[in-house]
């Protein structure tokens, strides 16, 4: 990932052999940092770029040729008359693409998935399926099991990314609208309106790089601990299981089938627990409401904006816009989604390991890498930090393990997974530091609440049906 949390620049290159739905484009491009619009031969004052420093179009007309020229144009003619949400979703996809296509730092590029491939993806989630019967009252929510490129994983999850990030992104683009005096902006709208489409393609370009990059590093949908793929899907990166188990030592198969029983828990989480979902994303979303966007940095380029220069903004923007507000309401969105986190990757953890333990020999060694994996702010929490000022770090994952396990131990398989009926019943982040208190705390049965209020709803309708009956 660019260090530059809105750095410009598309990969050059497509994949050797990448999915079949690739698209072949820009392949003449030479991006990077130092082009913030990927255009061929562009250079950028003080960018480093091939043109004169002191002249940003001496590189536009004596290194493009017609075709690269117009093509640059109509690009830059693209951007710019985005008017659509504060996410240029299709510059997103088209990065995200491109970056797949470029390959990883290793070098490994992209490949469609072979039938050979999907079949052993298959194999493994059915099996884990019928392992976690025995470890869970949850029932199967994976109705199929796919086998994705990193190219499918792009496509399958940019829905949800969208879920995530516009939030964020609609607030930088009402701070981008509001650093002008209101008297002003009627004035200034022209420049208001450009400015809305730089930042729909900042964002754009930024969260197509970042989720380019993760593609090549992910193992399935739910690496960040969110349903990033549809529901009903168990989905594994095959190209991507292989680098990752390339030096554990592990069976190939071995790694894929833990793999796939992590997915396989993932999923009957997200499909049996409805609330569960709306719950994760709302703490996203009630982080994001609370972020305050910087607006200094904009206010000081307004007023010498060159637009012959968008890394003017582009720089202004990579201080690092995104400042969590010390209130109450944001500290508690923060410890709701901390603690969400927590306990779905413990109980995966936990009922994960159950399954495993007396079948895989590396059941251990497989477990703590995963662990450390998750509880050390690895890729998938960077990326996140990167789109929306968010990590998505399980911080006390291995505390809600031993609570899921103690509660397994205390009362049974059915016990431990009828907290999830509620979420008033989950343990809380005390519960974490006292989890002998939490397991052998008596619990509400919120069965008999809902069974009440349902029998006193029922009373108050024949109530109302006699009176109206009486009416009459």
């Amino acid at each position: 990932m660019s260090d530059t949390p809105f750095g410009f620049g598309l990969p050059p290159e497509e994949p050797d052999n990448g999915d079949e739905g690739s698209k072949k484009g820009n392949q003449g491009g030479q991006g990077g940092p130092a082009n913030p619009f990927g255009f061929p031969g562009m250079g950028l004052p003080g960018a480093g770029g091939t043109g004169g420093a002191d002249n940003p179009f001496a590189a536009m007309f004596g290194s493009m040729n017609p075709n690269d020229l117009g093509a640059a144009f109509q690009q830059l003619g693209q951007m710019l008359s985005y008017e659509g949400g504060p996410v240029n979703w299709d510059m997103a996809k088209d990065i995200a693409r491109q970056t797949v296509a470029q390959g990883t730092a290793d070098g490994v590029k992209d490949t469609s998935v072979g039938i050979a491939e999907k079949s052993a993806v298959e194999e493994a989630v059915r099996l884990a399926d019928h392992w976690l019967d025995g470890v869970t009252s949850l029932p199967s929510g994976a109705t199929t099991a796919v086998a994705w490129s990193r190219a499918e994983w792009v496509e399958a999850t940019l829905p949800v990314w969208k879920e995530l990030v516009d939030p964020v992104a609609e607030r930088v683009g009402a701070a981008m609208g509001g650093v002008l005096p209101e008297e002003m902006q009627a004035m200034a709208g022209p420049l208001l309106g450009m400015m809305r489409s730089m930042g729909g393609a900042m964002f754009g370009q930024q969260i197509g790089q970042a989720v380019g990059v993760l593609a090549g590093e992910v193992v399935g949908s739910t690496d960040i601990g969110l349903p990033l793929g549809p529901a009903g899907k168990a989905a594994l990166l095959p190209l991507n299981i292989e680098g990752f188990g390339k030096d554990l030592g592990v069976p190939s198969d071995e790694v894929r089938l833990y793999l796939a029983l992590r997915e396989a828990a993932h999923a009957r989480l997200f499909a049996h627990v409805p609330w569960l979902r709306s719950h994760l994303f709302g703490a996203v979303e009630g982080y994001a409401r609370g972020i305050k966007v910087d607006t200094s940095k904009l206010e000081d380029v307004v007023g010498q904006l060159d637009p012959s220069n968008p890394e003017q903004l582009q720089e202004a923007l990579q201080g690092g816009m995104f400042q969590p507000q010390d209130t109450p309401e944001q500290k508690a969105a923060l410890a709701r989604l901390e603690t969400a986190l927590a306990l779905v990757e413990g109980w995966v953890d936990a009922v994960v390991h159950e399954a495993a333990k007396p079948r895989l020999k590396s059941a251990d060694a497989m477990r703590e890498t995963m662990r450390r994996r998750r509880a050390s702010g690895g890729p998938a929490e960077q990326t996140f930090a990167t789109l929306i000022g968010l990590e998505l770090r399980p911080r006390r994952l291995r505390d809600a393990s031993r609570l899921w396990a103690s509660l397994t131990d205390a009362r049974g398989v059915d016990g431990r997974d009828g907290l999830w009926e509620h979420p008033d019943m989950l343990p809380t982040a005390s519960d974490l530091d006292d989890p002998d208190g939490f397991v052998h705390r008596e619990q509400l049965d919120f069965s008999e609440i809902d069974k009440m209020l349902g029998e006193a709803a029922e009373k108050r309708g024949r109530q109302d049906d006699g009176e109206g009956e009486e009416n009459k």
